[in-house]
Formats: structure tokens, C-alpha cells, sequence
């Protein structure tokens, strides 16, 4: 079986696992965070059918995304979990998934959910088998300690991160992943960062629209509002995909569960980088 080794440990993220979890502790208790730990409720509601979370290195983007995780700790196991994310890096396939193997961080090997990953590209054709596209590609990776973290290794995944990010593409990978999820015990988790190297007030007020669209269910509205403001939010894709998927399977609420910049960890506010933790549930 295939181990992917970890392309950012170390430098996104603590790369031993004493420091991880001390780092991913910290995320959790810290103001910026909720300020608790996470507890597993295994008879949970589970509710959440999808999470935006960032991506960023944890220092900076780490407090928030531990919001969604910690109602997902709370909401239930998930049996499987699809993780979404933009392509940064250019290499491979438009839309990309890898469908067997383990990845590896610093906590520990997850393996592919191969069956689940099977079913998915059967369900599309814009789908392709690449592990190339995810060879240095952070987005996805930087999910998965915040996973070990909460439920160890008992959980499976599948990775699927996106280069072209059009509506067409988000909206046939959303059909896909309904069609394939429905009656599953899954989340579908969408990494983005939002407005990217603008002033405070400039993050603040583009980024509002944007989570206007995703708070209110809109895939459209979403590429609606990022094509009209120019917001470099980097993966408005995997999060239509998500929000598409997420109505087939009866969501009817999305939830801000937290929202900063970079400013608000380093206190330059002239350049800052926007990052949201968004719950939508049935």
C-alpha cells in the first residue's frame, strides 16, 4: 500500500508529534479558538453534512479552523470523510482524486476510503485518478491532524482537490458526491482561504459577501460574488462542490462559526489573509 509522506510538516505545522499536538491544543484553547477541547459524542445528532475550514499554516489560520472541528466532535463519527481542496500548486489532473493508499503525518497513517473512492469516479467523468496533483498540495493535507486529533484513526478519507474551479466542474463533482453519499454516514469537508493580501476593511467587506452567498446555500451566488469583487479567495470551487452535494442531501442551514485575518495574529492589518469555519446541517 502507498504511504503519501507529508509535504508541509514543519514548516504549516509542527512536525513532531509531541509539538502537533501541543500546537493543535493551543489552536483549540487559545481566544481565537472556542476556548475548550473537543469531545467525541458518538451518539451525536449528525447533523453536519459539510465544513469550510482554512488552510493556512496553524499559526496563523489553526484557531479557526479548530471551530468546525470541534462541532464535528460533538455532532458525530463520521464513517467517511471527503476532503476538497483548491490545487495550488498547478501539477496534475483538473479535478483530482486519490483512490487507494495511506497518507502519513506526524500523528499517524489514515487510510483512503478505496471503496468509497471507487464509487465516486464512477458517478463522474471529470474525475480523474492522479496523485500527482497531491504530491506538495497543503490544503488537504493540513485537514488531517485536526482529524487525528479529534477521532485518532478511526476514520477513513477521500482526497479530491481542484485546479479548474468553475461552476460546471463544482456542480458535477457536488452531483457526484450526493448521489454517492446519500444514507452514508459522511462529511464533506471544503478547505479555502478567502480574501488574500488586502487591508482589513478590504478583507472584511469582500468577504462578507462571499460568506453571504455560502451562509445563505448559494453555490452560484458564490462564484456570483467572487467573480463581481475580484475575491482572491483561493477555493471557491471545492466549496460549491460541497454546497452543491450538501442540498441534494438535505441541508437546510450553514452556520459562521468563526471568522478572522491574519491581522487579528499578527496585527498588520494592511495585507491580511481571511479565513472562515463555516457548519452546514440538515
Amino acid at each position: 500500500m502507498k504511504v503519501r509522506e507529508p509535504a508541509v510538516a514543519g514548516s504549516f505545522y509542527s512536525g513532531s508529534p509531541r509539538g502537533l499536538r501541543e500546537q493543535i491544543r493551543e489552536c483549540f484553547l487559545g481566544h481565537l479558538g472556542p476556548g475548550v477541547l473537543p469531545k467525541v459524542t458518538p451518539e451525536g445528532e449528525g447533523r453536519i453534512i459539510g465544513l469550510v475550514s482554512p488552510h493556512a499554516g496553524y499559526m496563523y489560520s489553526g484557531p479557526v479552523a479548530t471551530h468546525g472541528f470541534y462541532h464535528l466532535a460533538l455532532d458525530q463519527i463520521p464513517k467517511s470523510i471527503v476532503l476538497l481542496g483548491p490545487n495550488h500548486t498547478g501539477l496534475g489532473a483538473s479535478v483530482a482524486m486519490v483512490a487507494k493508499g495511506s497518507w502519513k503525518t506526524p500523528l499517524g497513517v489514515i487510510d483512503i476510503d478505496a471503496e468509497l473512492a471507487r464509487k465516486i469516479g464512477e458517478e463522474s467523468d471529470i474525475i480523474e485518478e492522479d496523485e500527482d496533483a497531491h504530491i506538495m498540495e497543503h490544503s488537504i493535507e493540513v485537514q488531517l491532524p485536526f482529524l487525528q486529533f479529534v477521532y485518532k484513526t478511526d476514520f477513513k478519507f477521500v482526497p479530491i482537490c481542484m485546479r479548474h474551479q468553475s461552476f460546471k466542474e463544482s456542480f458535477e463533482l457536488g452531483e457526484a458526491l450526493a448521489k454517492v453519499l446519500v444514507d452514508k454516514q459522511a462529511v464533506i469537508i471544503a478547505t479555502t482561504d478567502f480574501t488574500h493580501y488586502e487591508t482589513q476593511a478590504q478583507a472584511e467587506y469582500k468577504d462578507k459577501r462571499a460568506l453571504e452567498a455560502i451562509l445563505g446555500l448559494d453555490p452560484k451566488g458564490l462564484e456570483d460574488a467572487v467573480r463581481k469583487l475580484g475575491i482572491s479567495m483561493c477555493g471557491p470551487g471545492p466549496v460549491m462542490a460541497m454546497l452543491i452535494a450538501a442540498k441534494e442531501l438535505n441541508a437546510v442551514e450553514a452556520k459562521l462559526l468563526s471568522y478572522q485575518t491574519s491581522g487579528d495574529i499578527t496585527g498588520d492589518y494592511e495585507a491580511v489573509v481571511g479565513y472562515a469555519s463555516v457548519k452546514v446541517s440538515k
